[in-house]
């Protein structure tokens, strides 16, 4: 019995991938703007981005993400009536709990990405702006592998963040493995059963995560390691 709730929350876990990977890619579109914002030296640019960072890490995930879904839904049909629309719109439980994690983890991305940005000697940036290359070549091939290297700590810890907080898509009504083990619970009455299969999904999630995250370490950390070893 309790067995064949199994397969029904296997798929909600590949739901869960899918929002984990969505939201992961709107987050780091989001830390690349905000920290390519606040280094700009742009008042308007670096206010906005300050602005984002300092309200988002401030309002609880949960909040966030009910405004977003019950508040954006509220907000588009006023003013699809305003503008004199009799159709209603419904924001899908999926694009929304992908904004909404992604627009969240975007401003914890921020400030790993600046972080990562400020450890690169900017001499570096001005020799090559010396040997002719503009600053889109530069980022690309003098700055961004070096931030990927100095971003990659603080990125994995966001990660690991961001995919336990998918559970709360479930708040919305998006059929993820937590909500999936939820309802399954509730017909059987063995809760603890299918919350520590869910919460083994996770750890296996997050396992993987870390050793991938761990190899691009070690990857981005080969040139490092070898000059070191020269030196010595």
């Amino acid at each position: 019995m309790l067995l064949d709730y199994i397969p029904t929350i296997l798929q909600g876990a590949l739901l869960t991938v899918g929002v984990s990977l969505a939201s992961l890619l709107v987050a780091i579109v989001l830390g690349l703007l905000g920290a390519t914002a606040k280094l700009s030296g742009h008042r308007v640019a670096a206010l906005a981005a300050t602005v984002y960072t300092t309200v988002v890490r401030g309002i609880p995930e949960l909040v966030l993400m009910l405004l977003v879904f019950y508040g954006g839904t509220i907000g588009l049909n006023q003013l699809l009536e305003a503008m004199g629309s009799e159709q209603q719109v419904d924001i899908n439980p999926f694009v929304a709990g992908v904004l909404t994690i992604g627009f969240i983890y975007g401003a914890y991305m921020t400030e790993t990405f600046r972080g990562a940005i400020l450890a690169i000697p900017r001499g570096q940036m001005e020799a090559a702006w010396a040997f002719g290359m503009g600053r889109l070549q530069t980022f690309w091939r003098i700055t961004l592998p070096q931030m990927v290297r100095y971003a990659l700590p603080g990125f994995t810890n966001n990660w690991l963040v961001l995919i336990k907080s998918t559970a709360l898509v479930s708040l919305i009504g998006l059929q993820d493995m937590t909500l999936l083990a939820k309802q399954a619970a509730a017909a059987t009455r063995s809760p603890i059963f299918f919350f520590l299969f869910v919460g083994g999904l996770f750890l296996v999630y997050t396992s993987a995560s870390l050793w991938v995250l761990r190899h691009l370490e070690a990857r981005f950390s080969a040139g490092v390691r070898r000059a070191q070893s020269w030196q010595a």
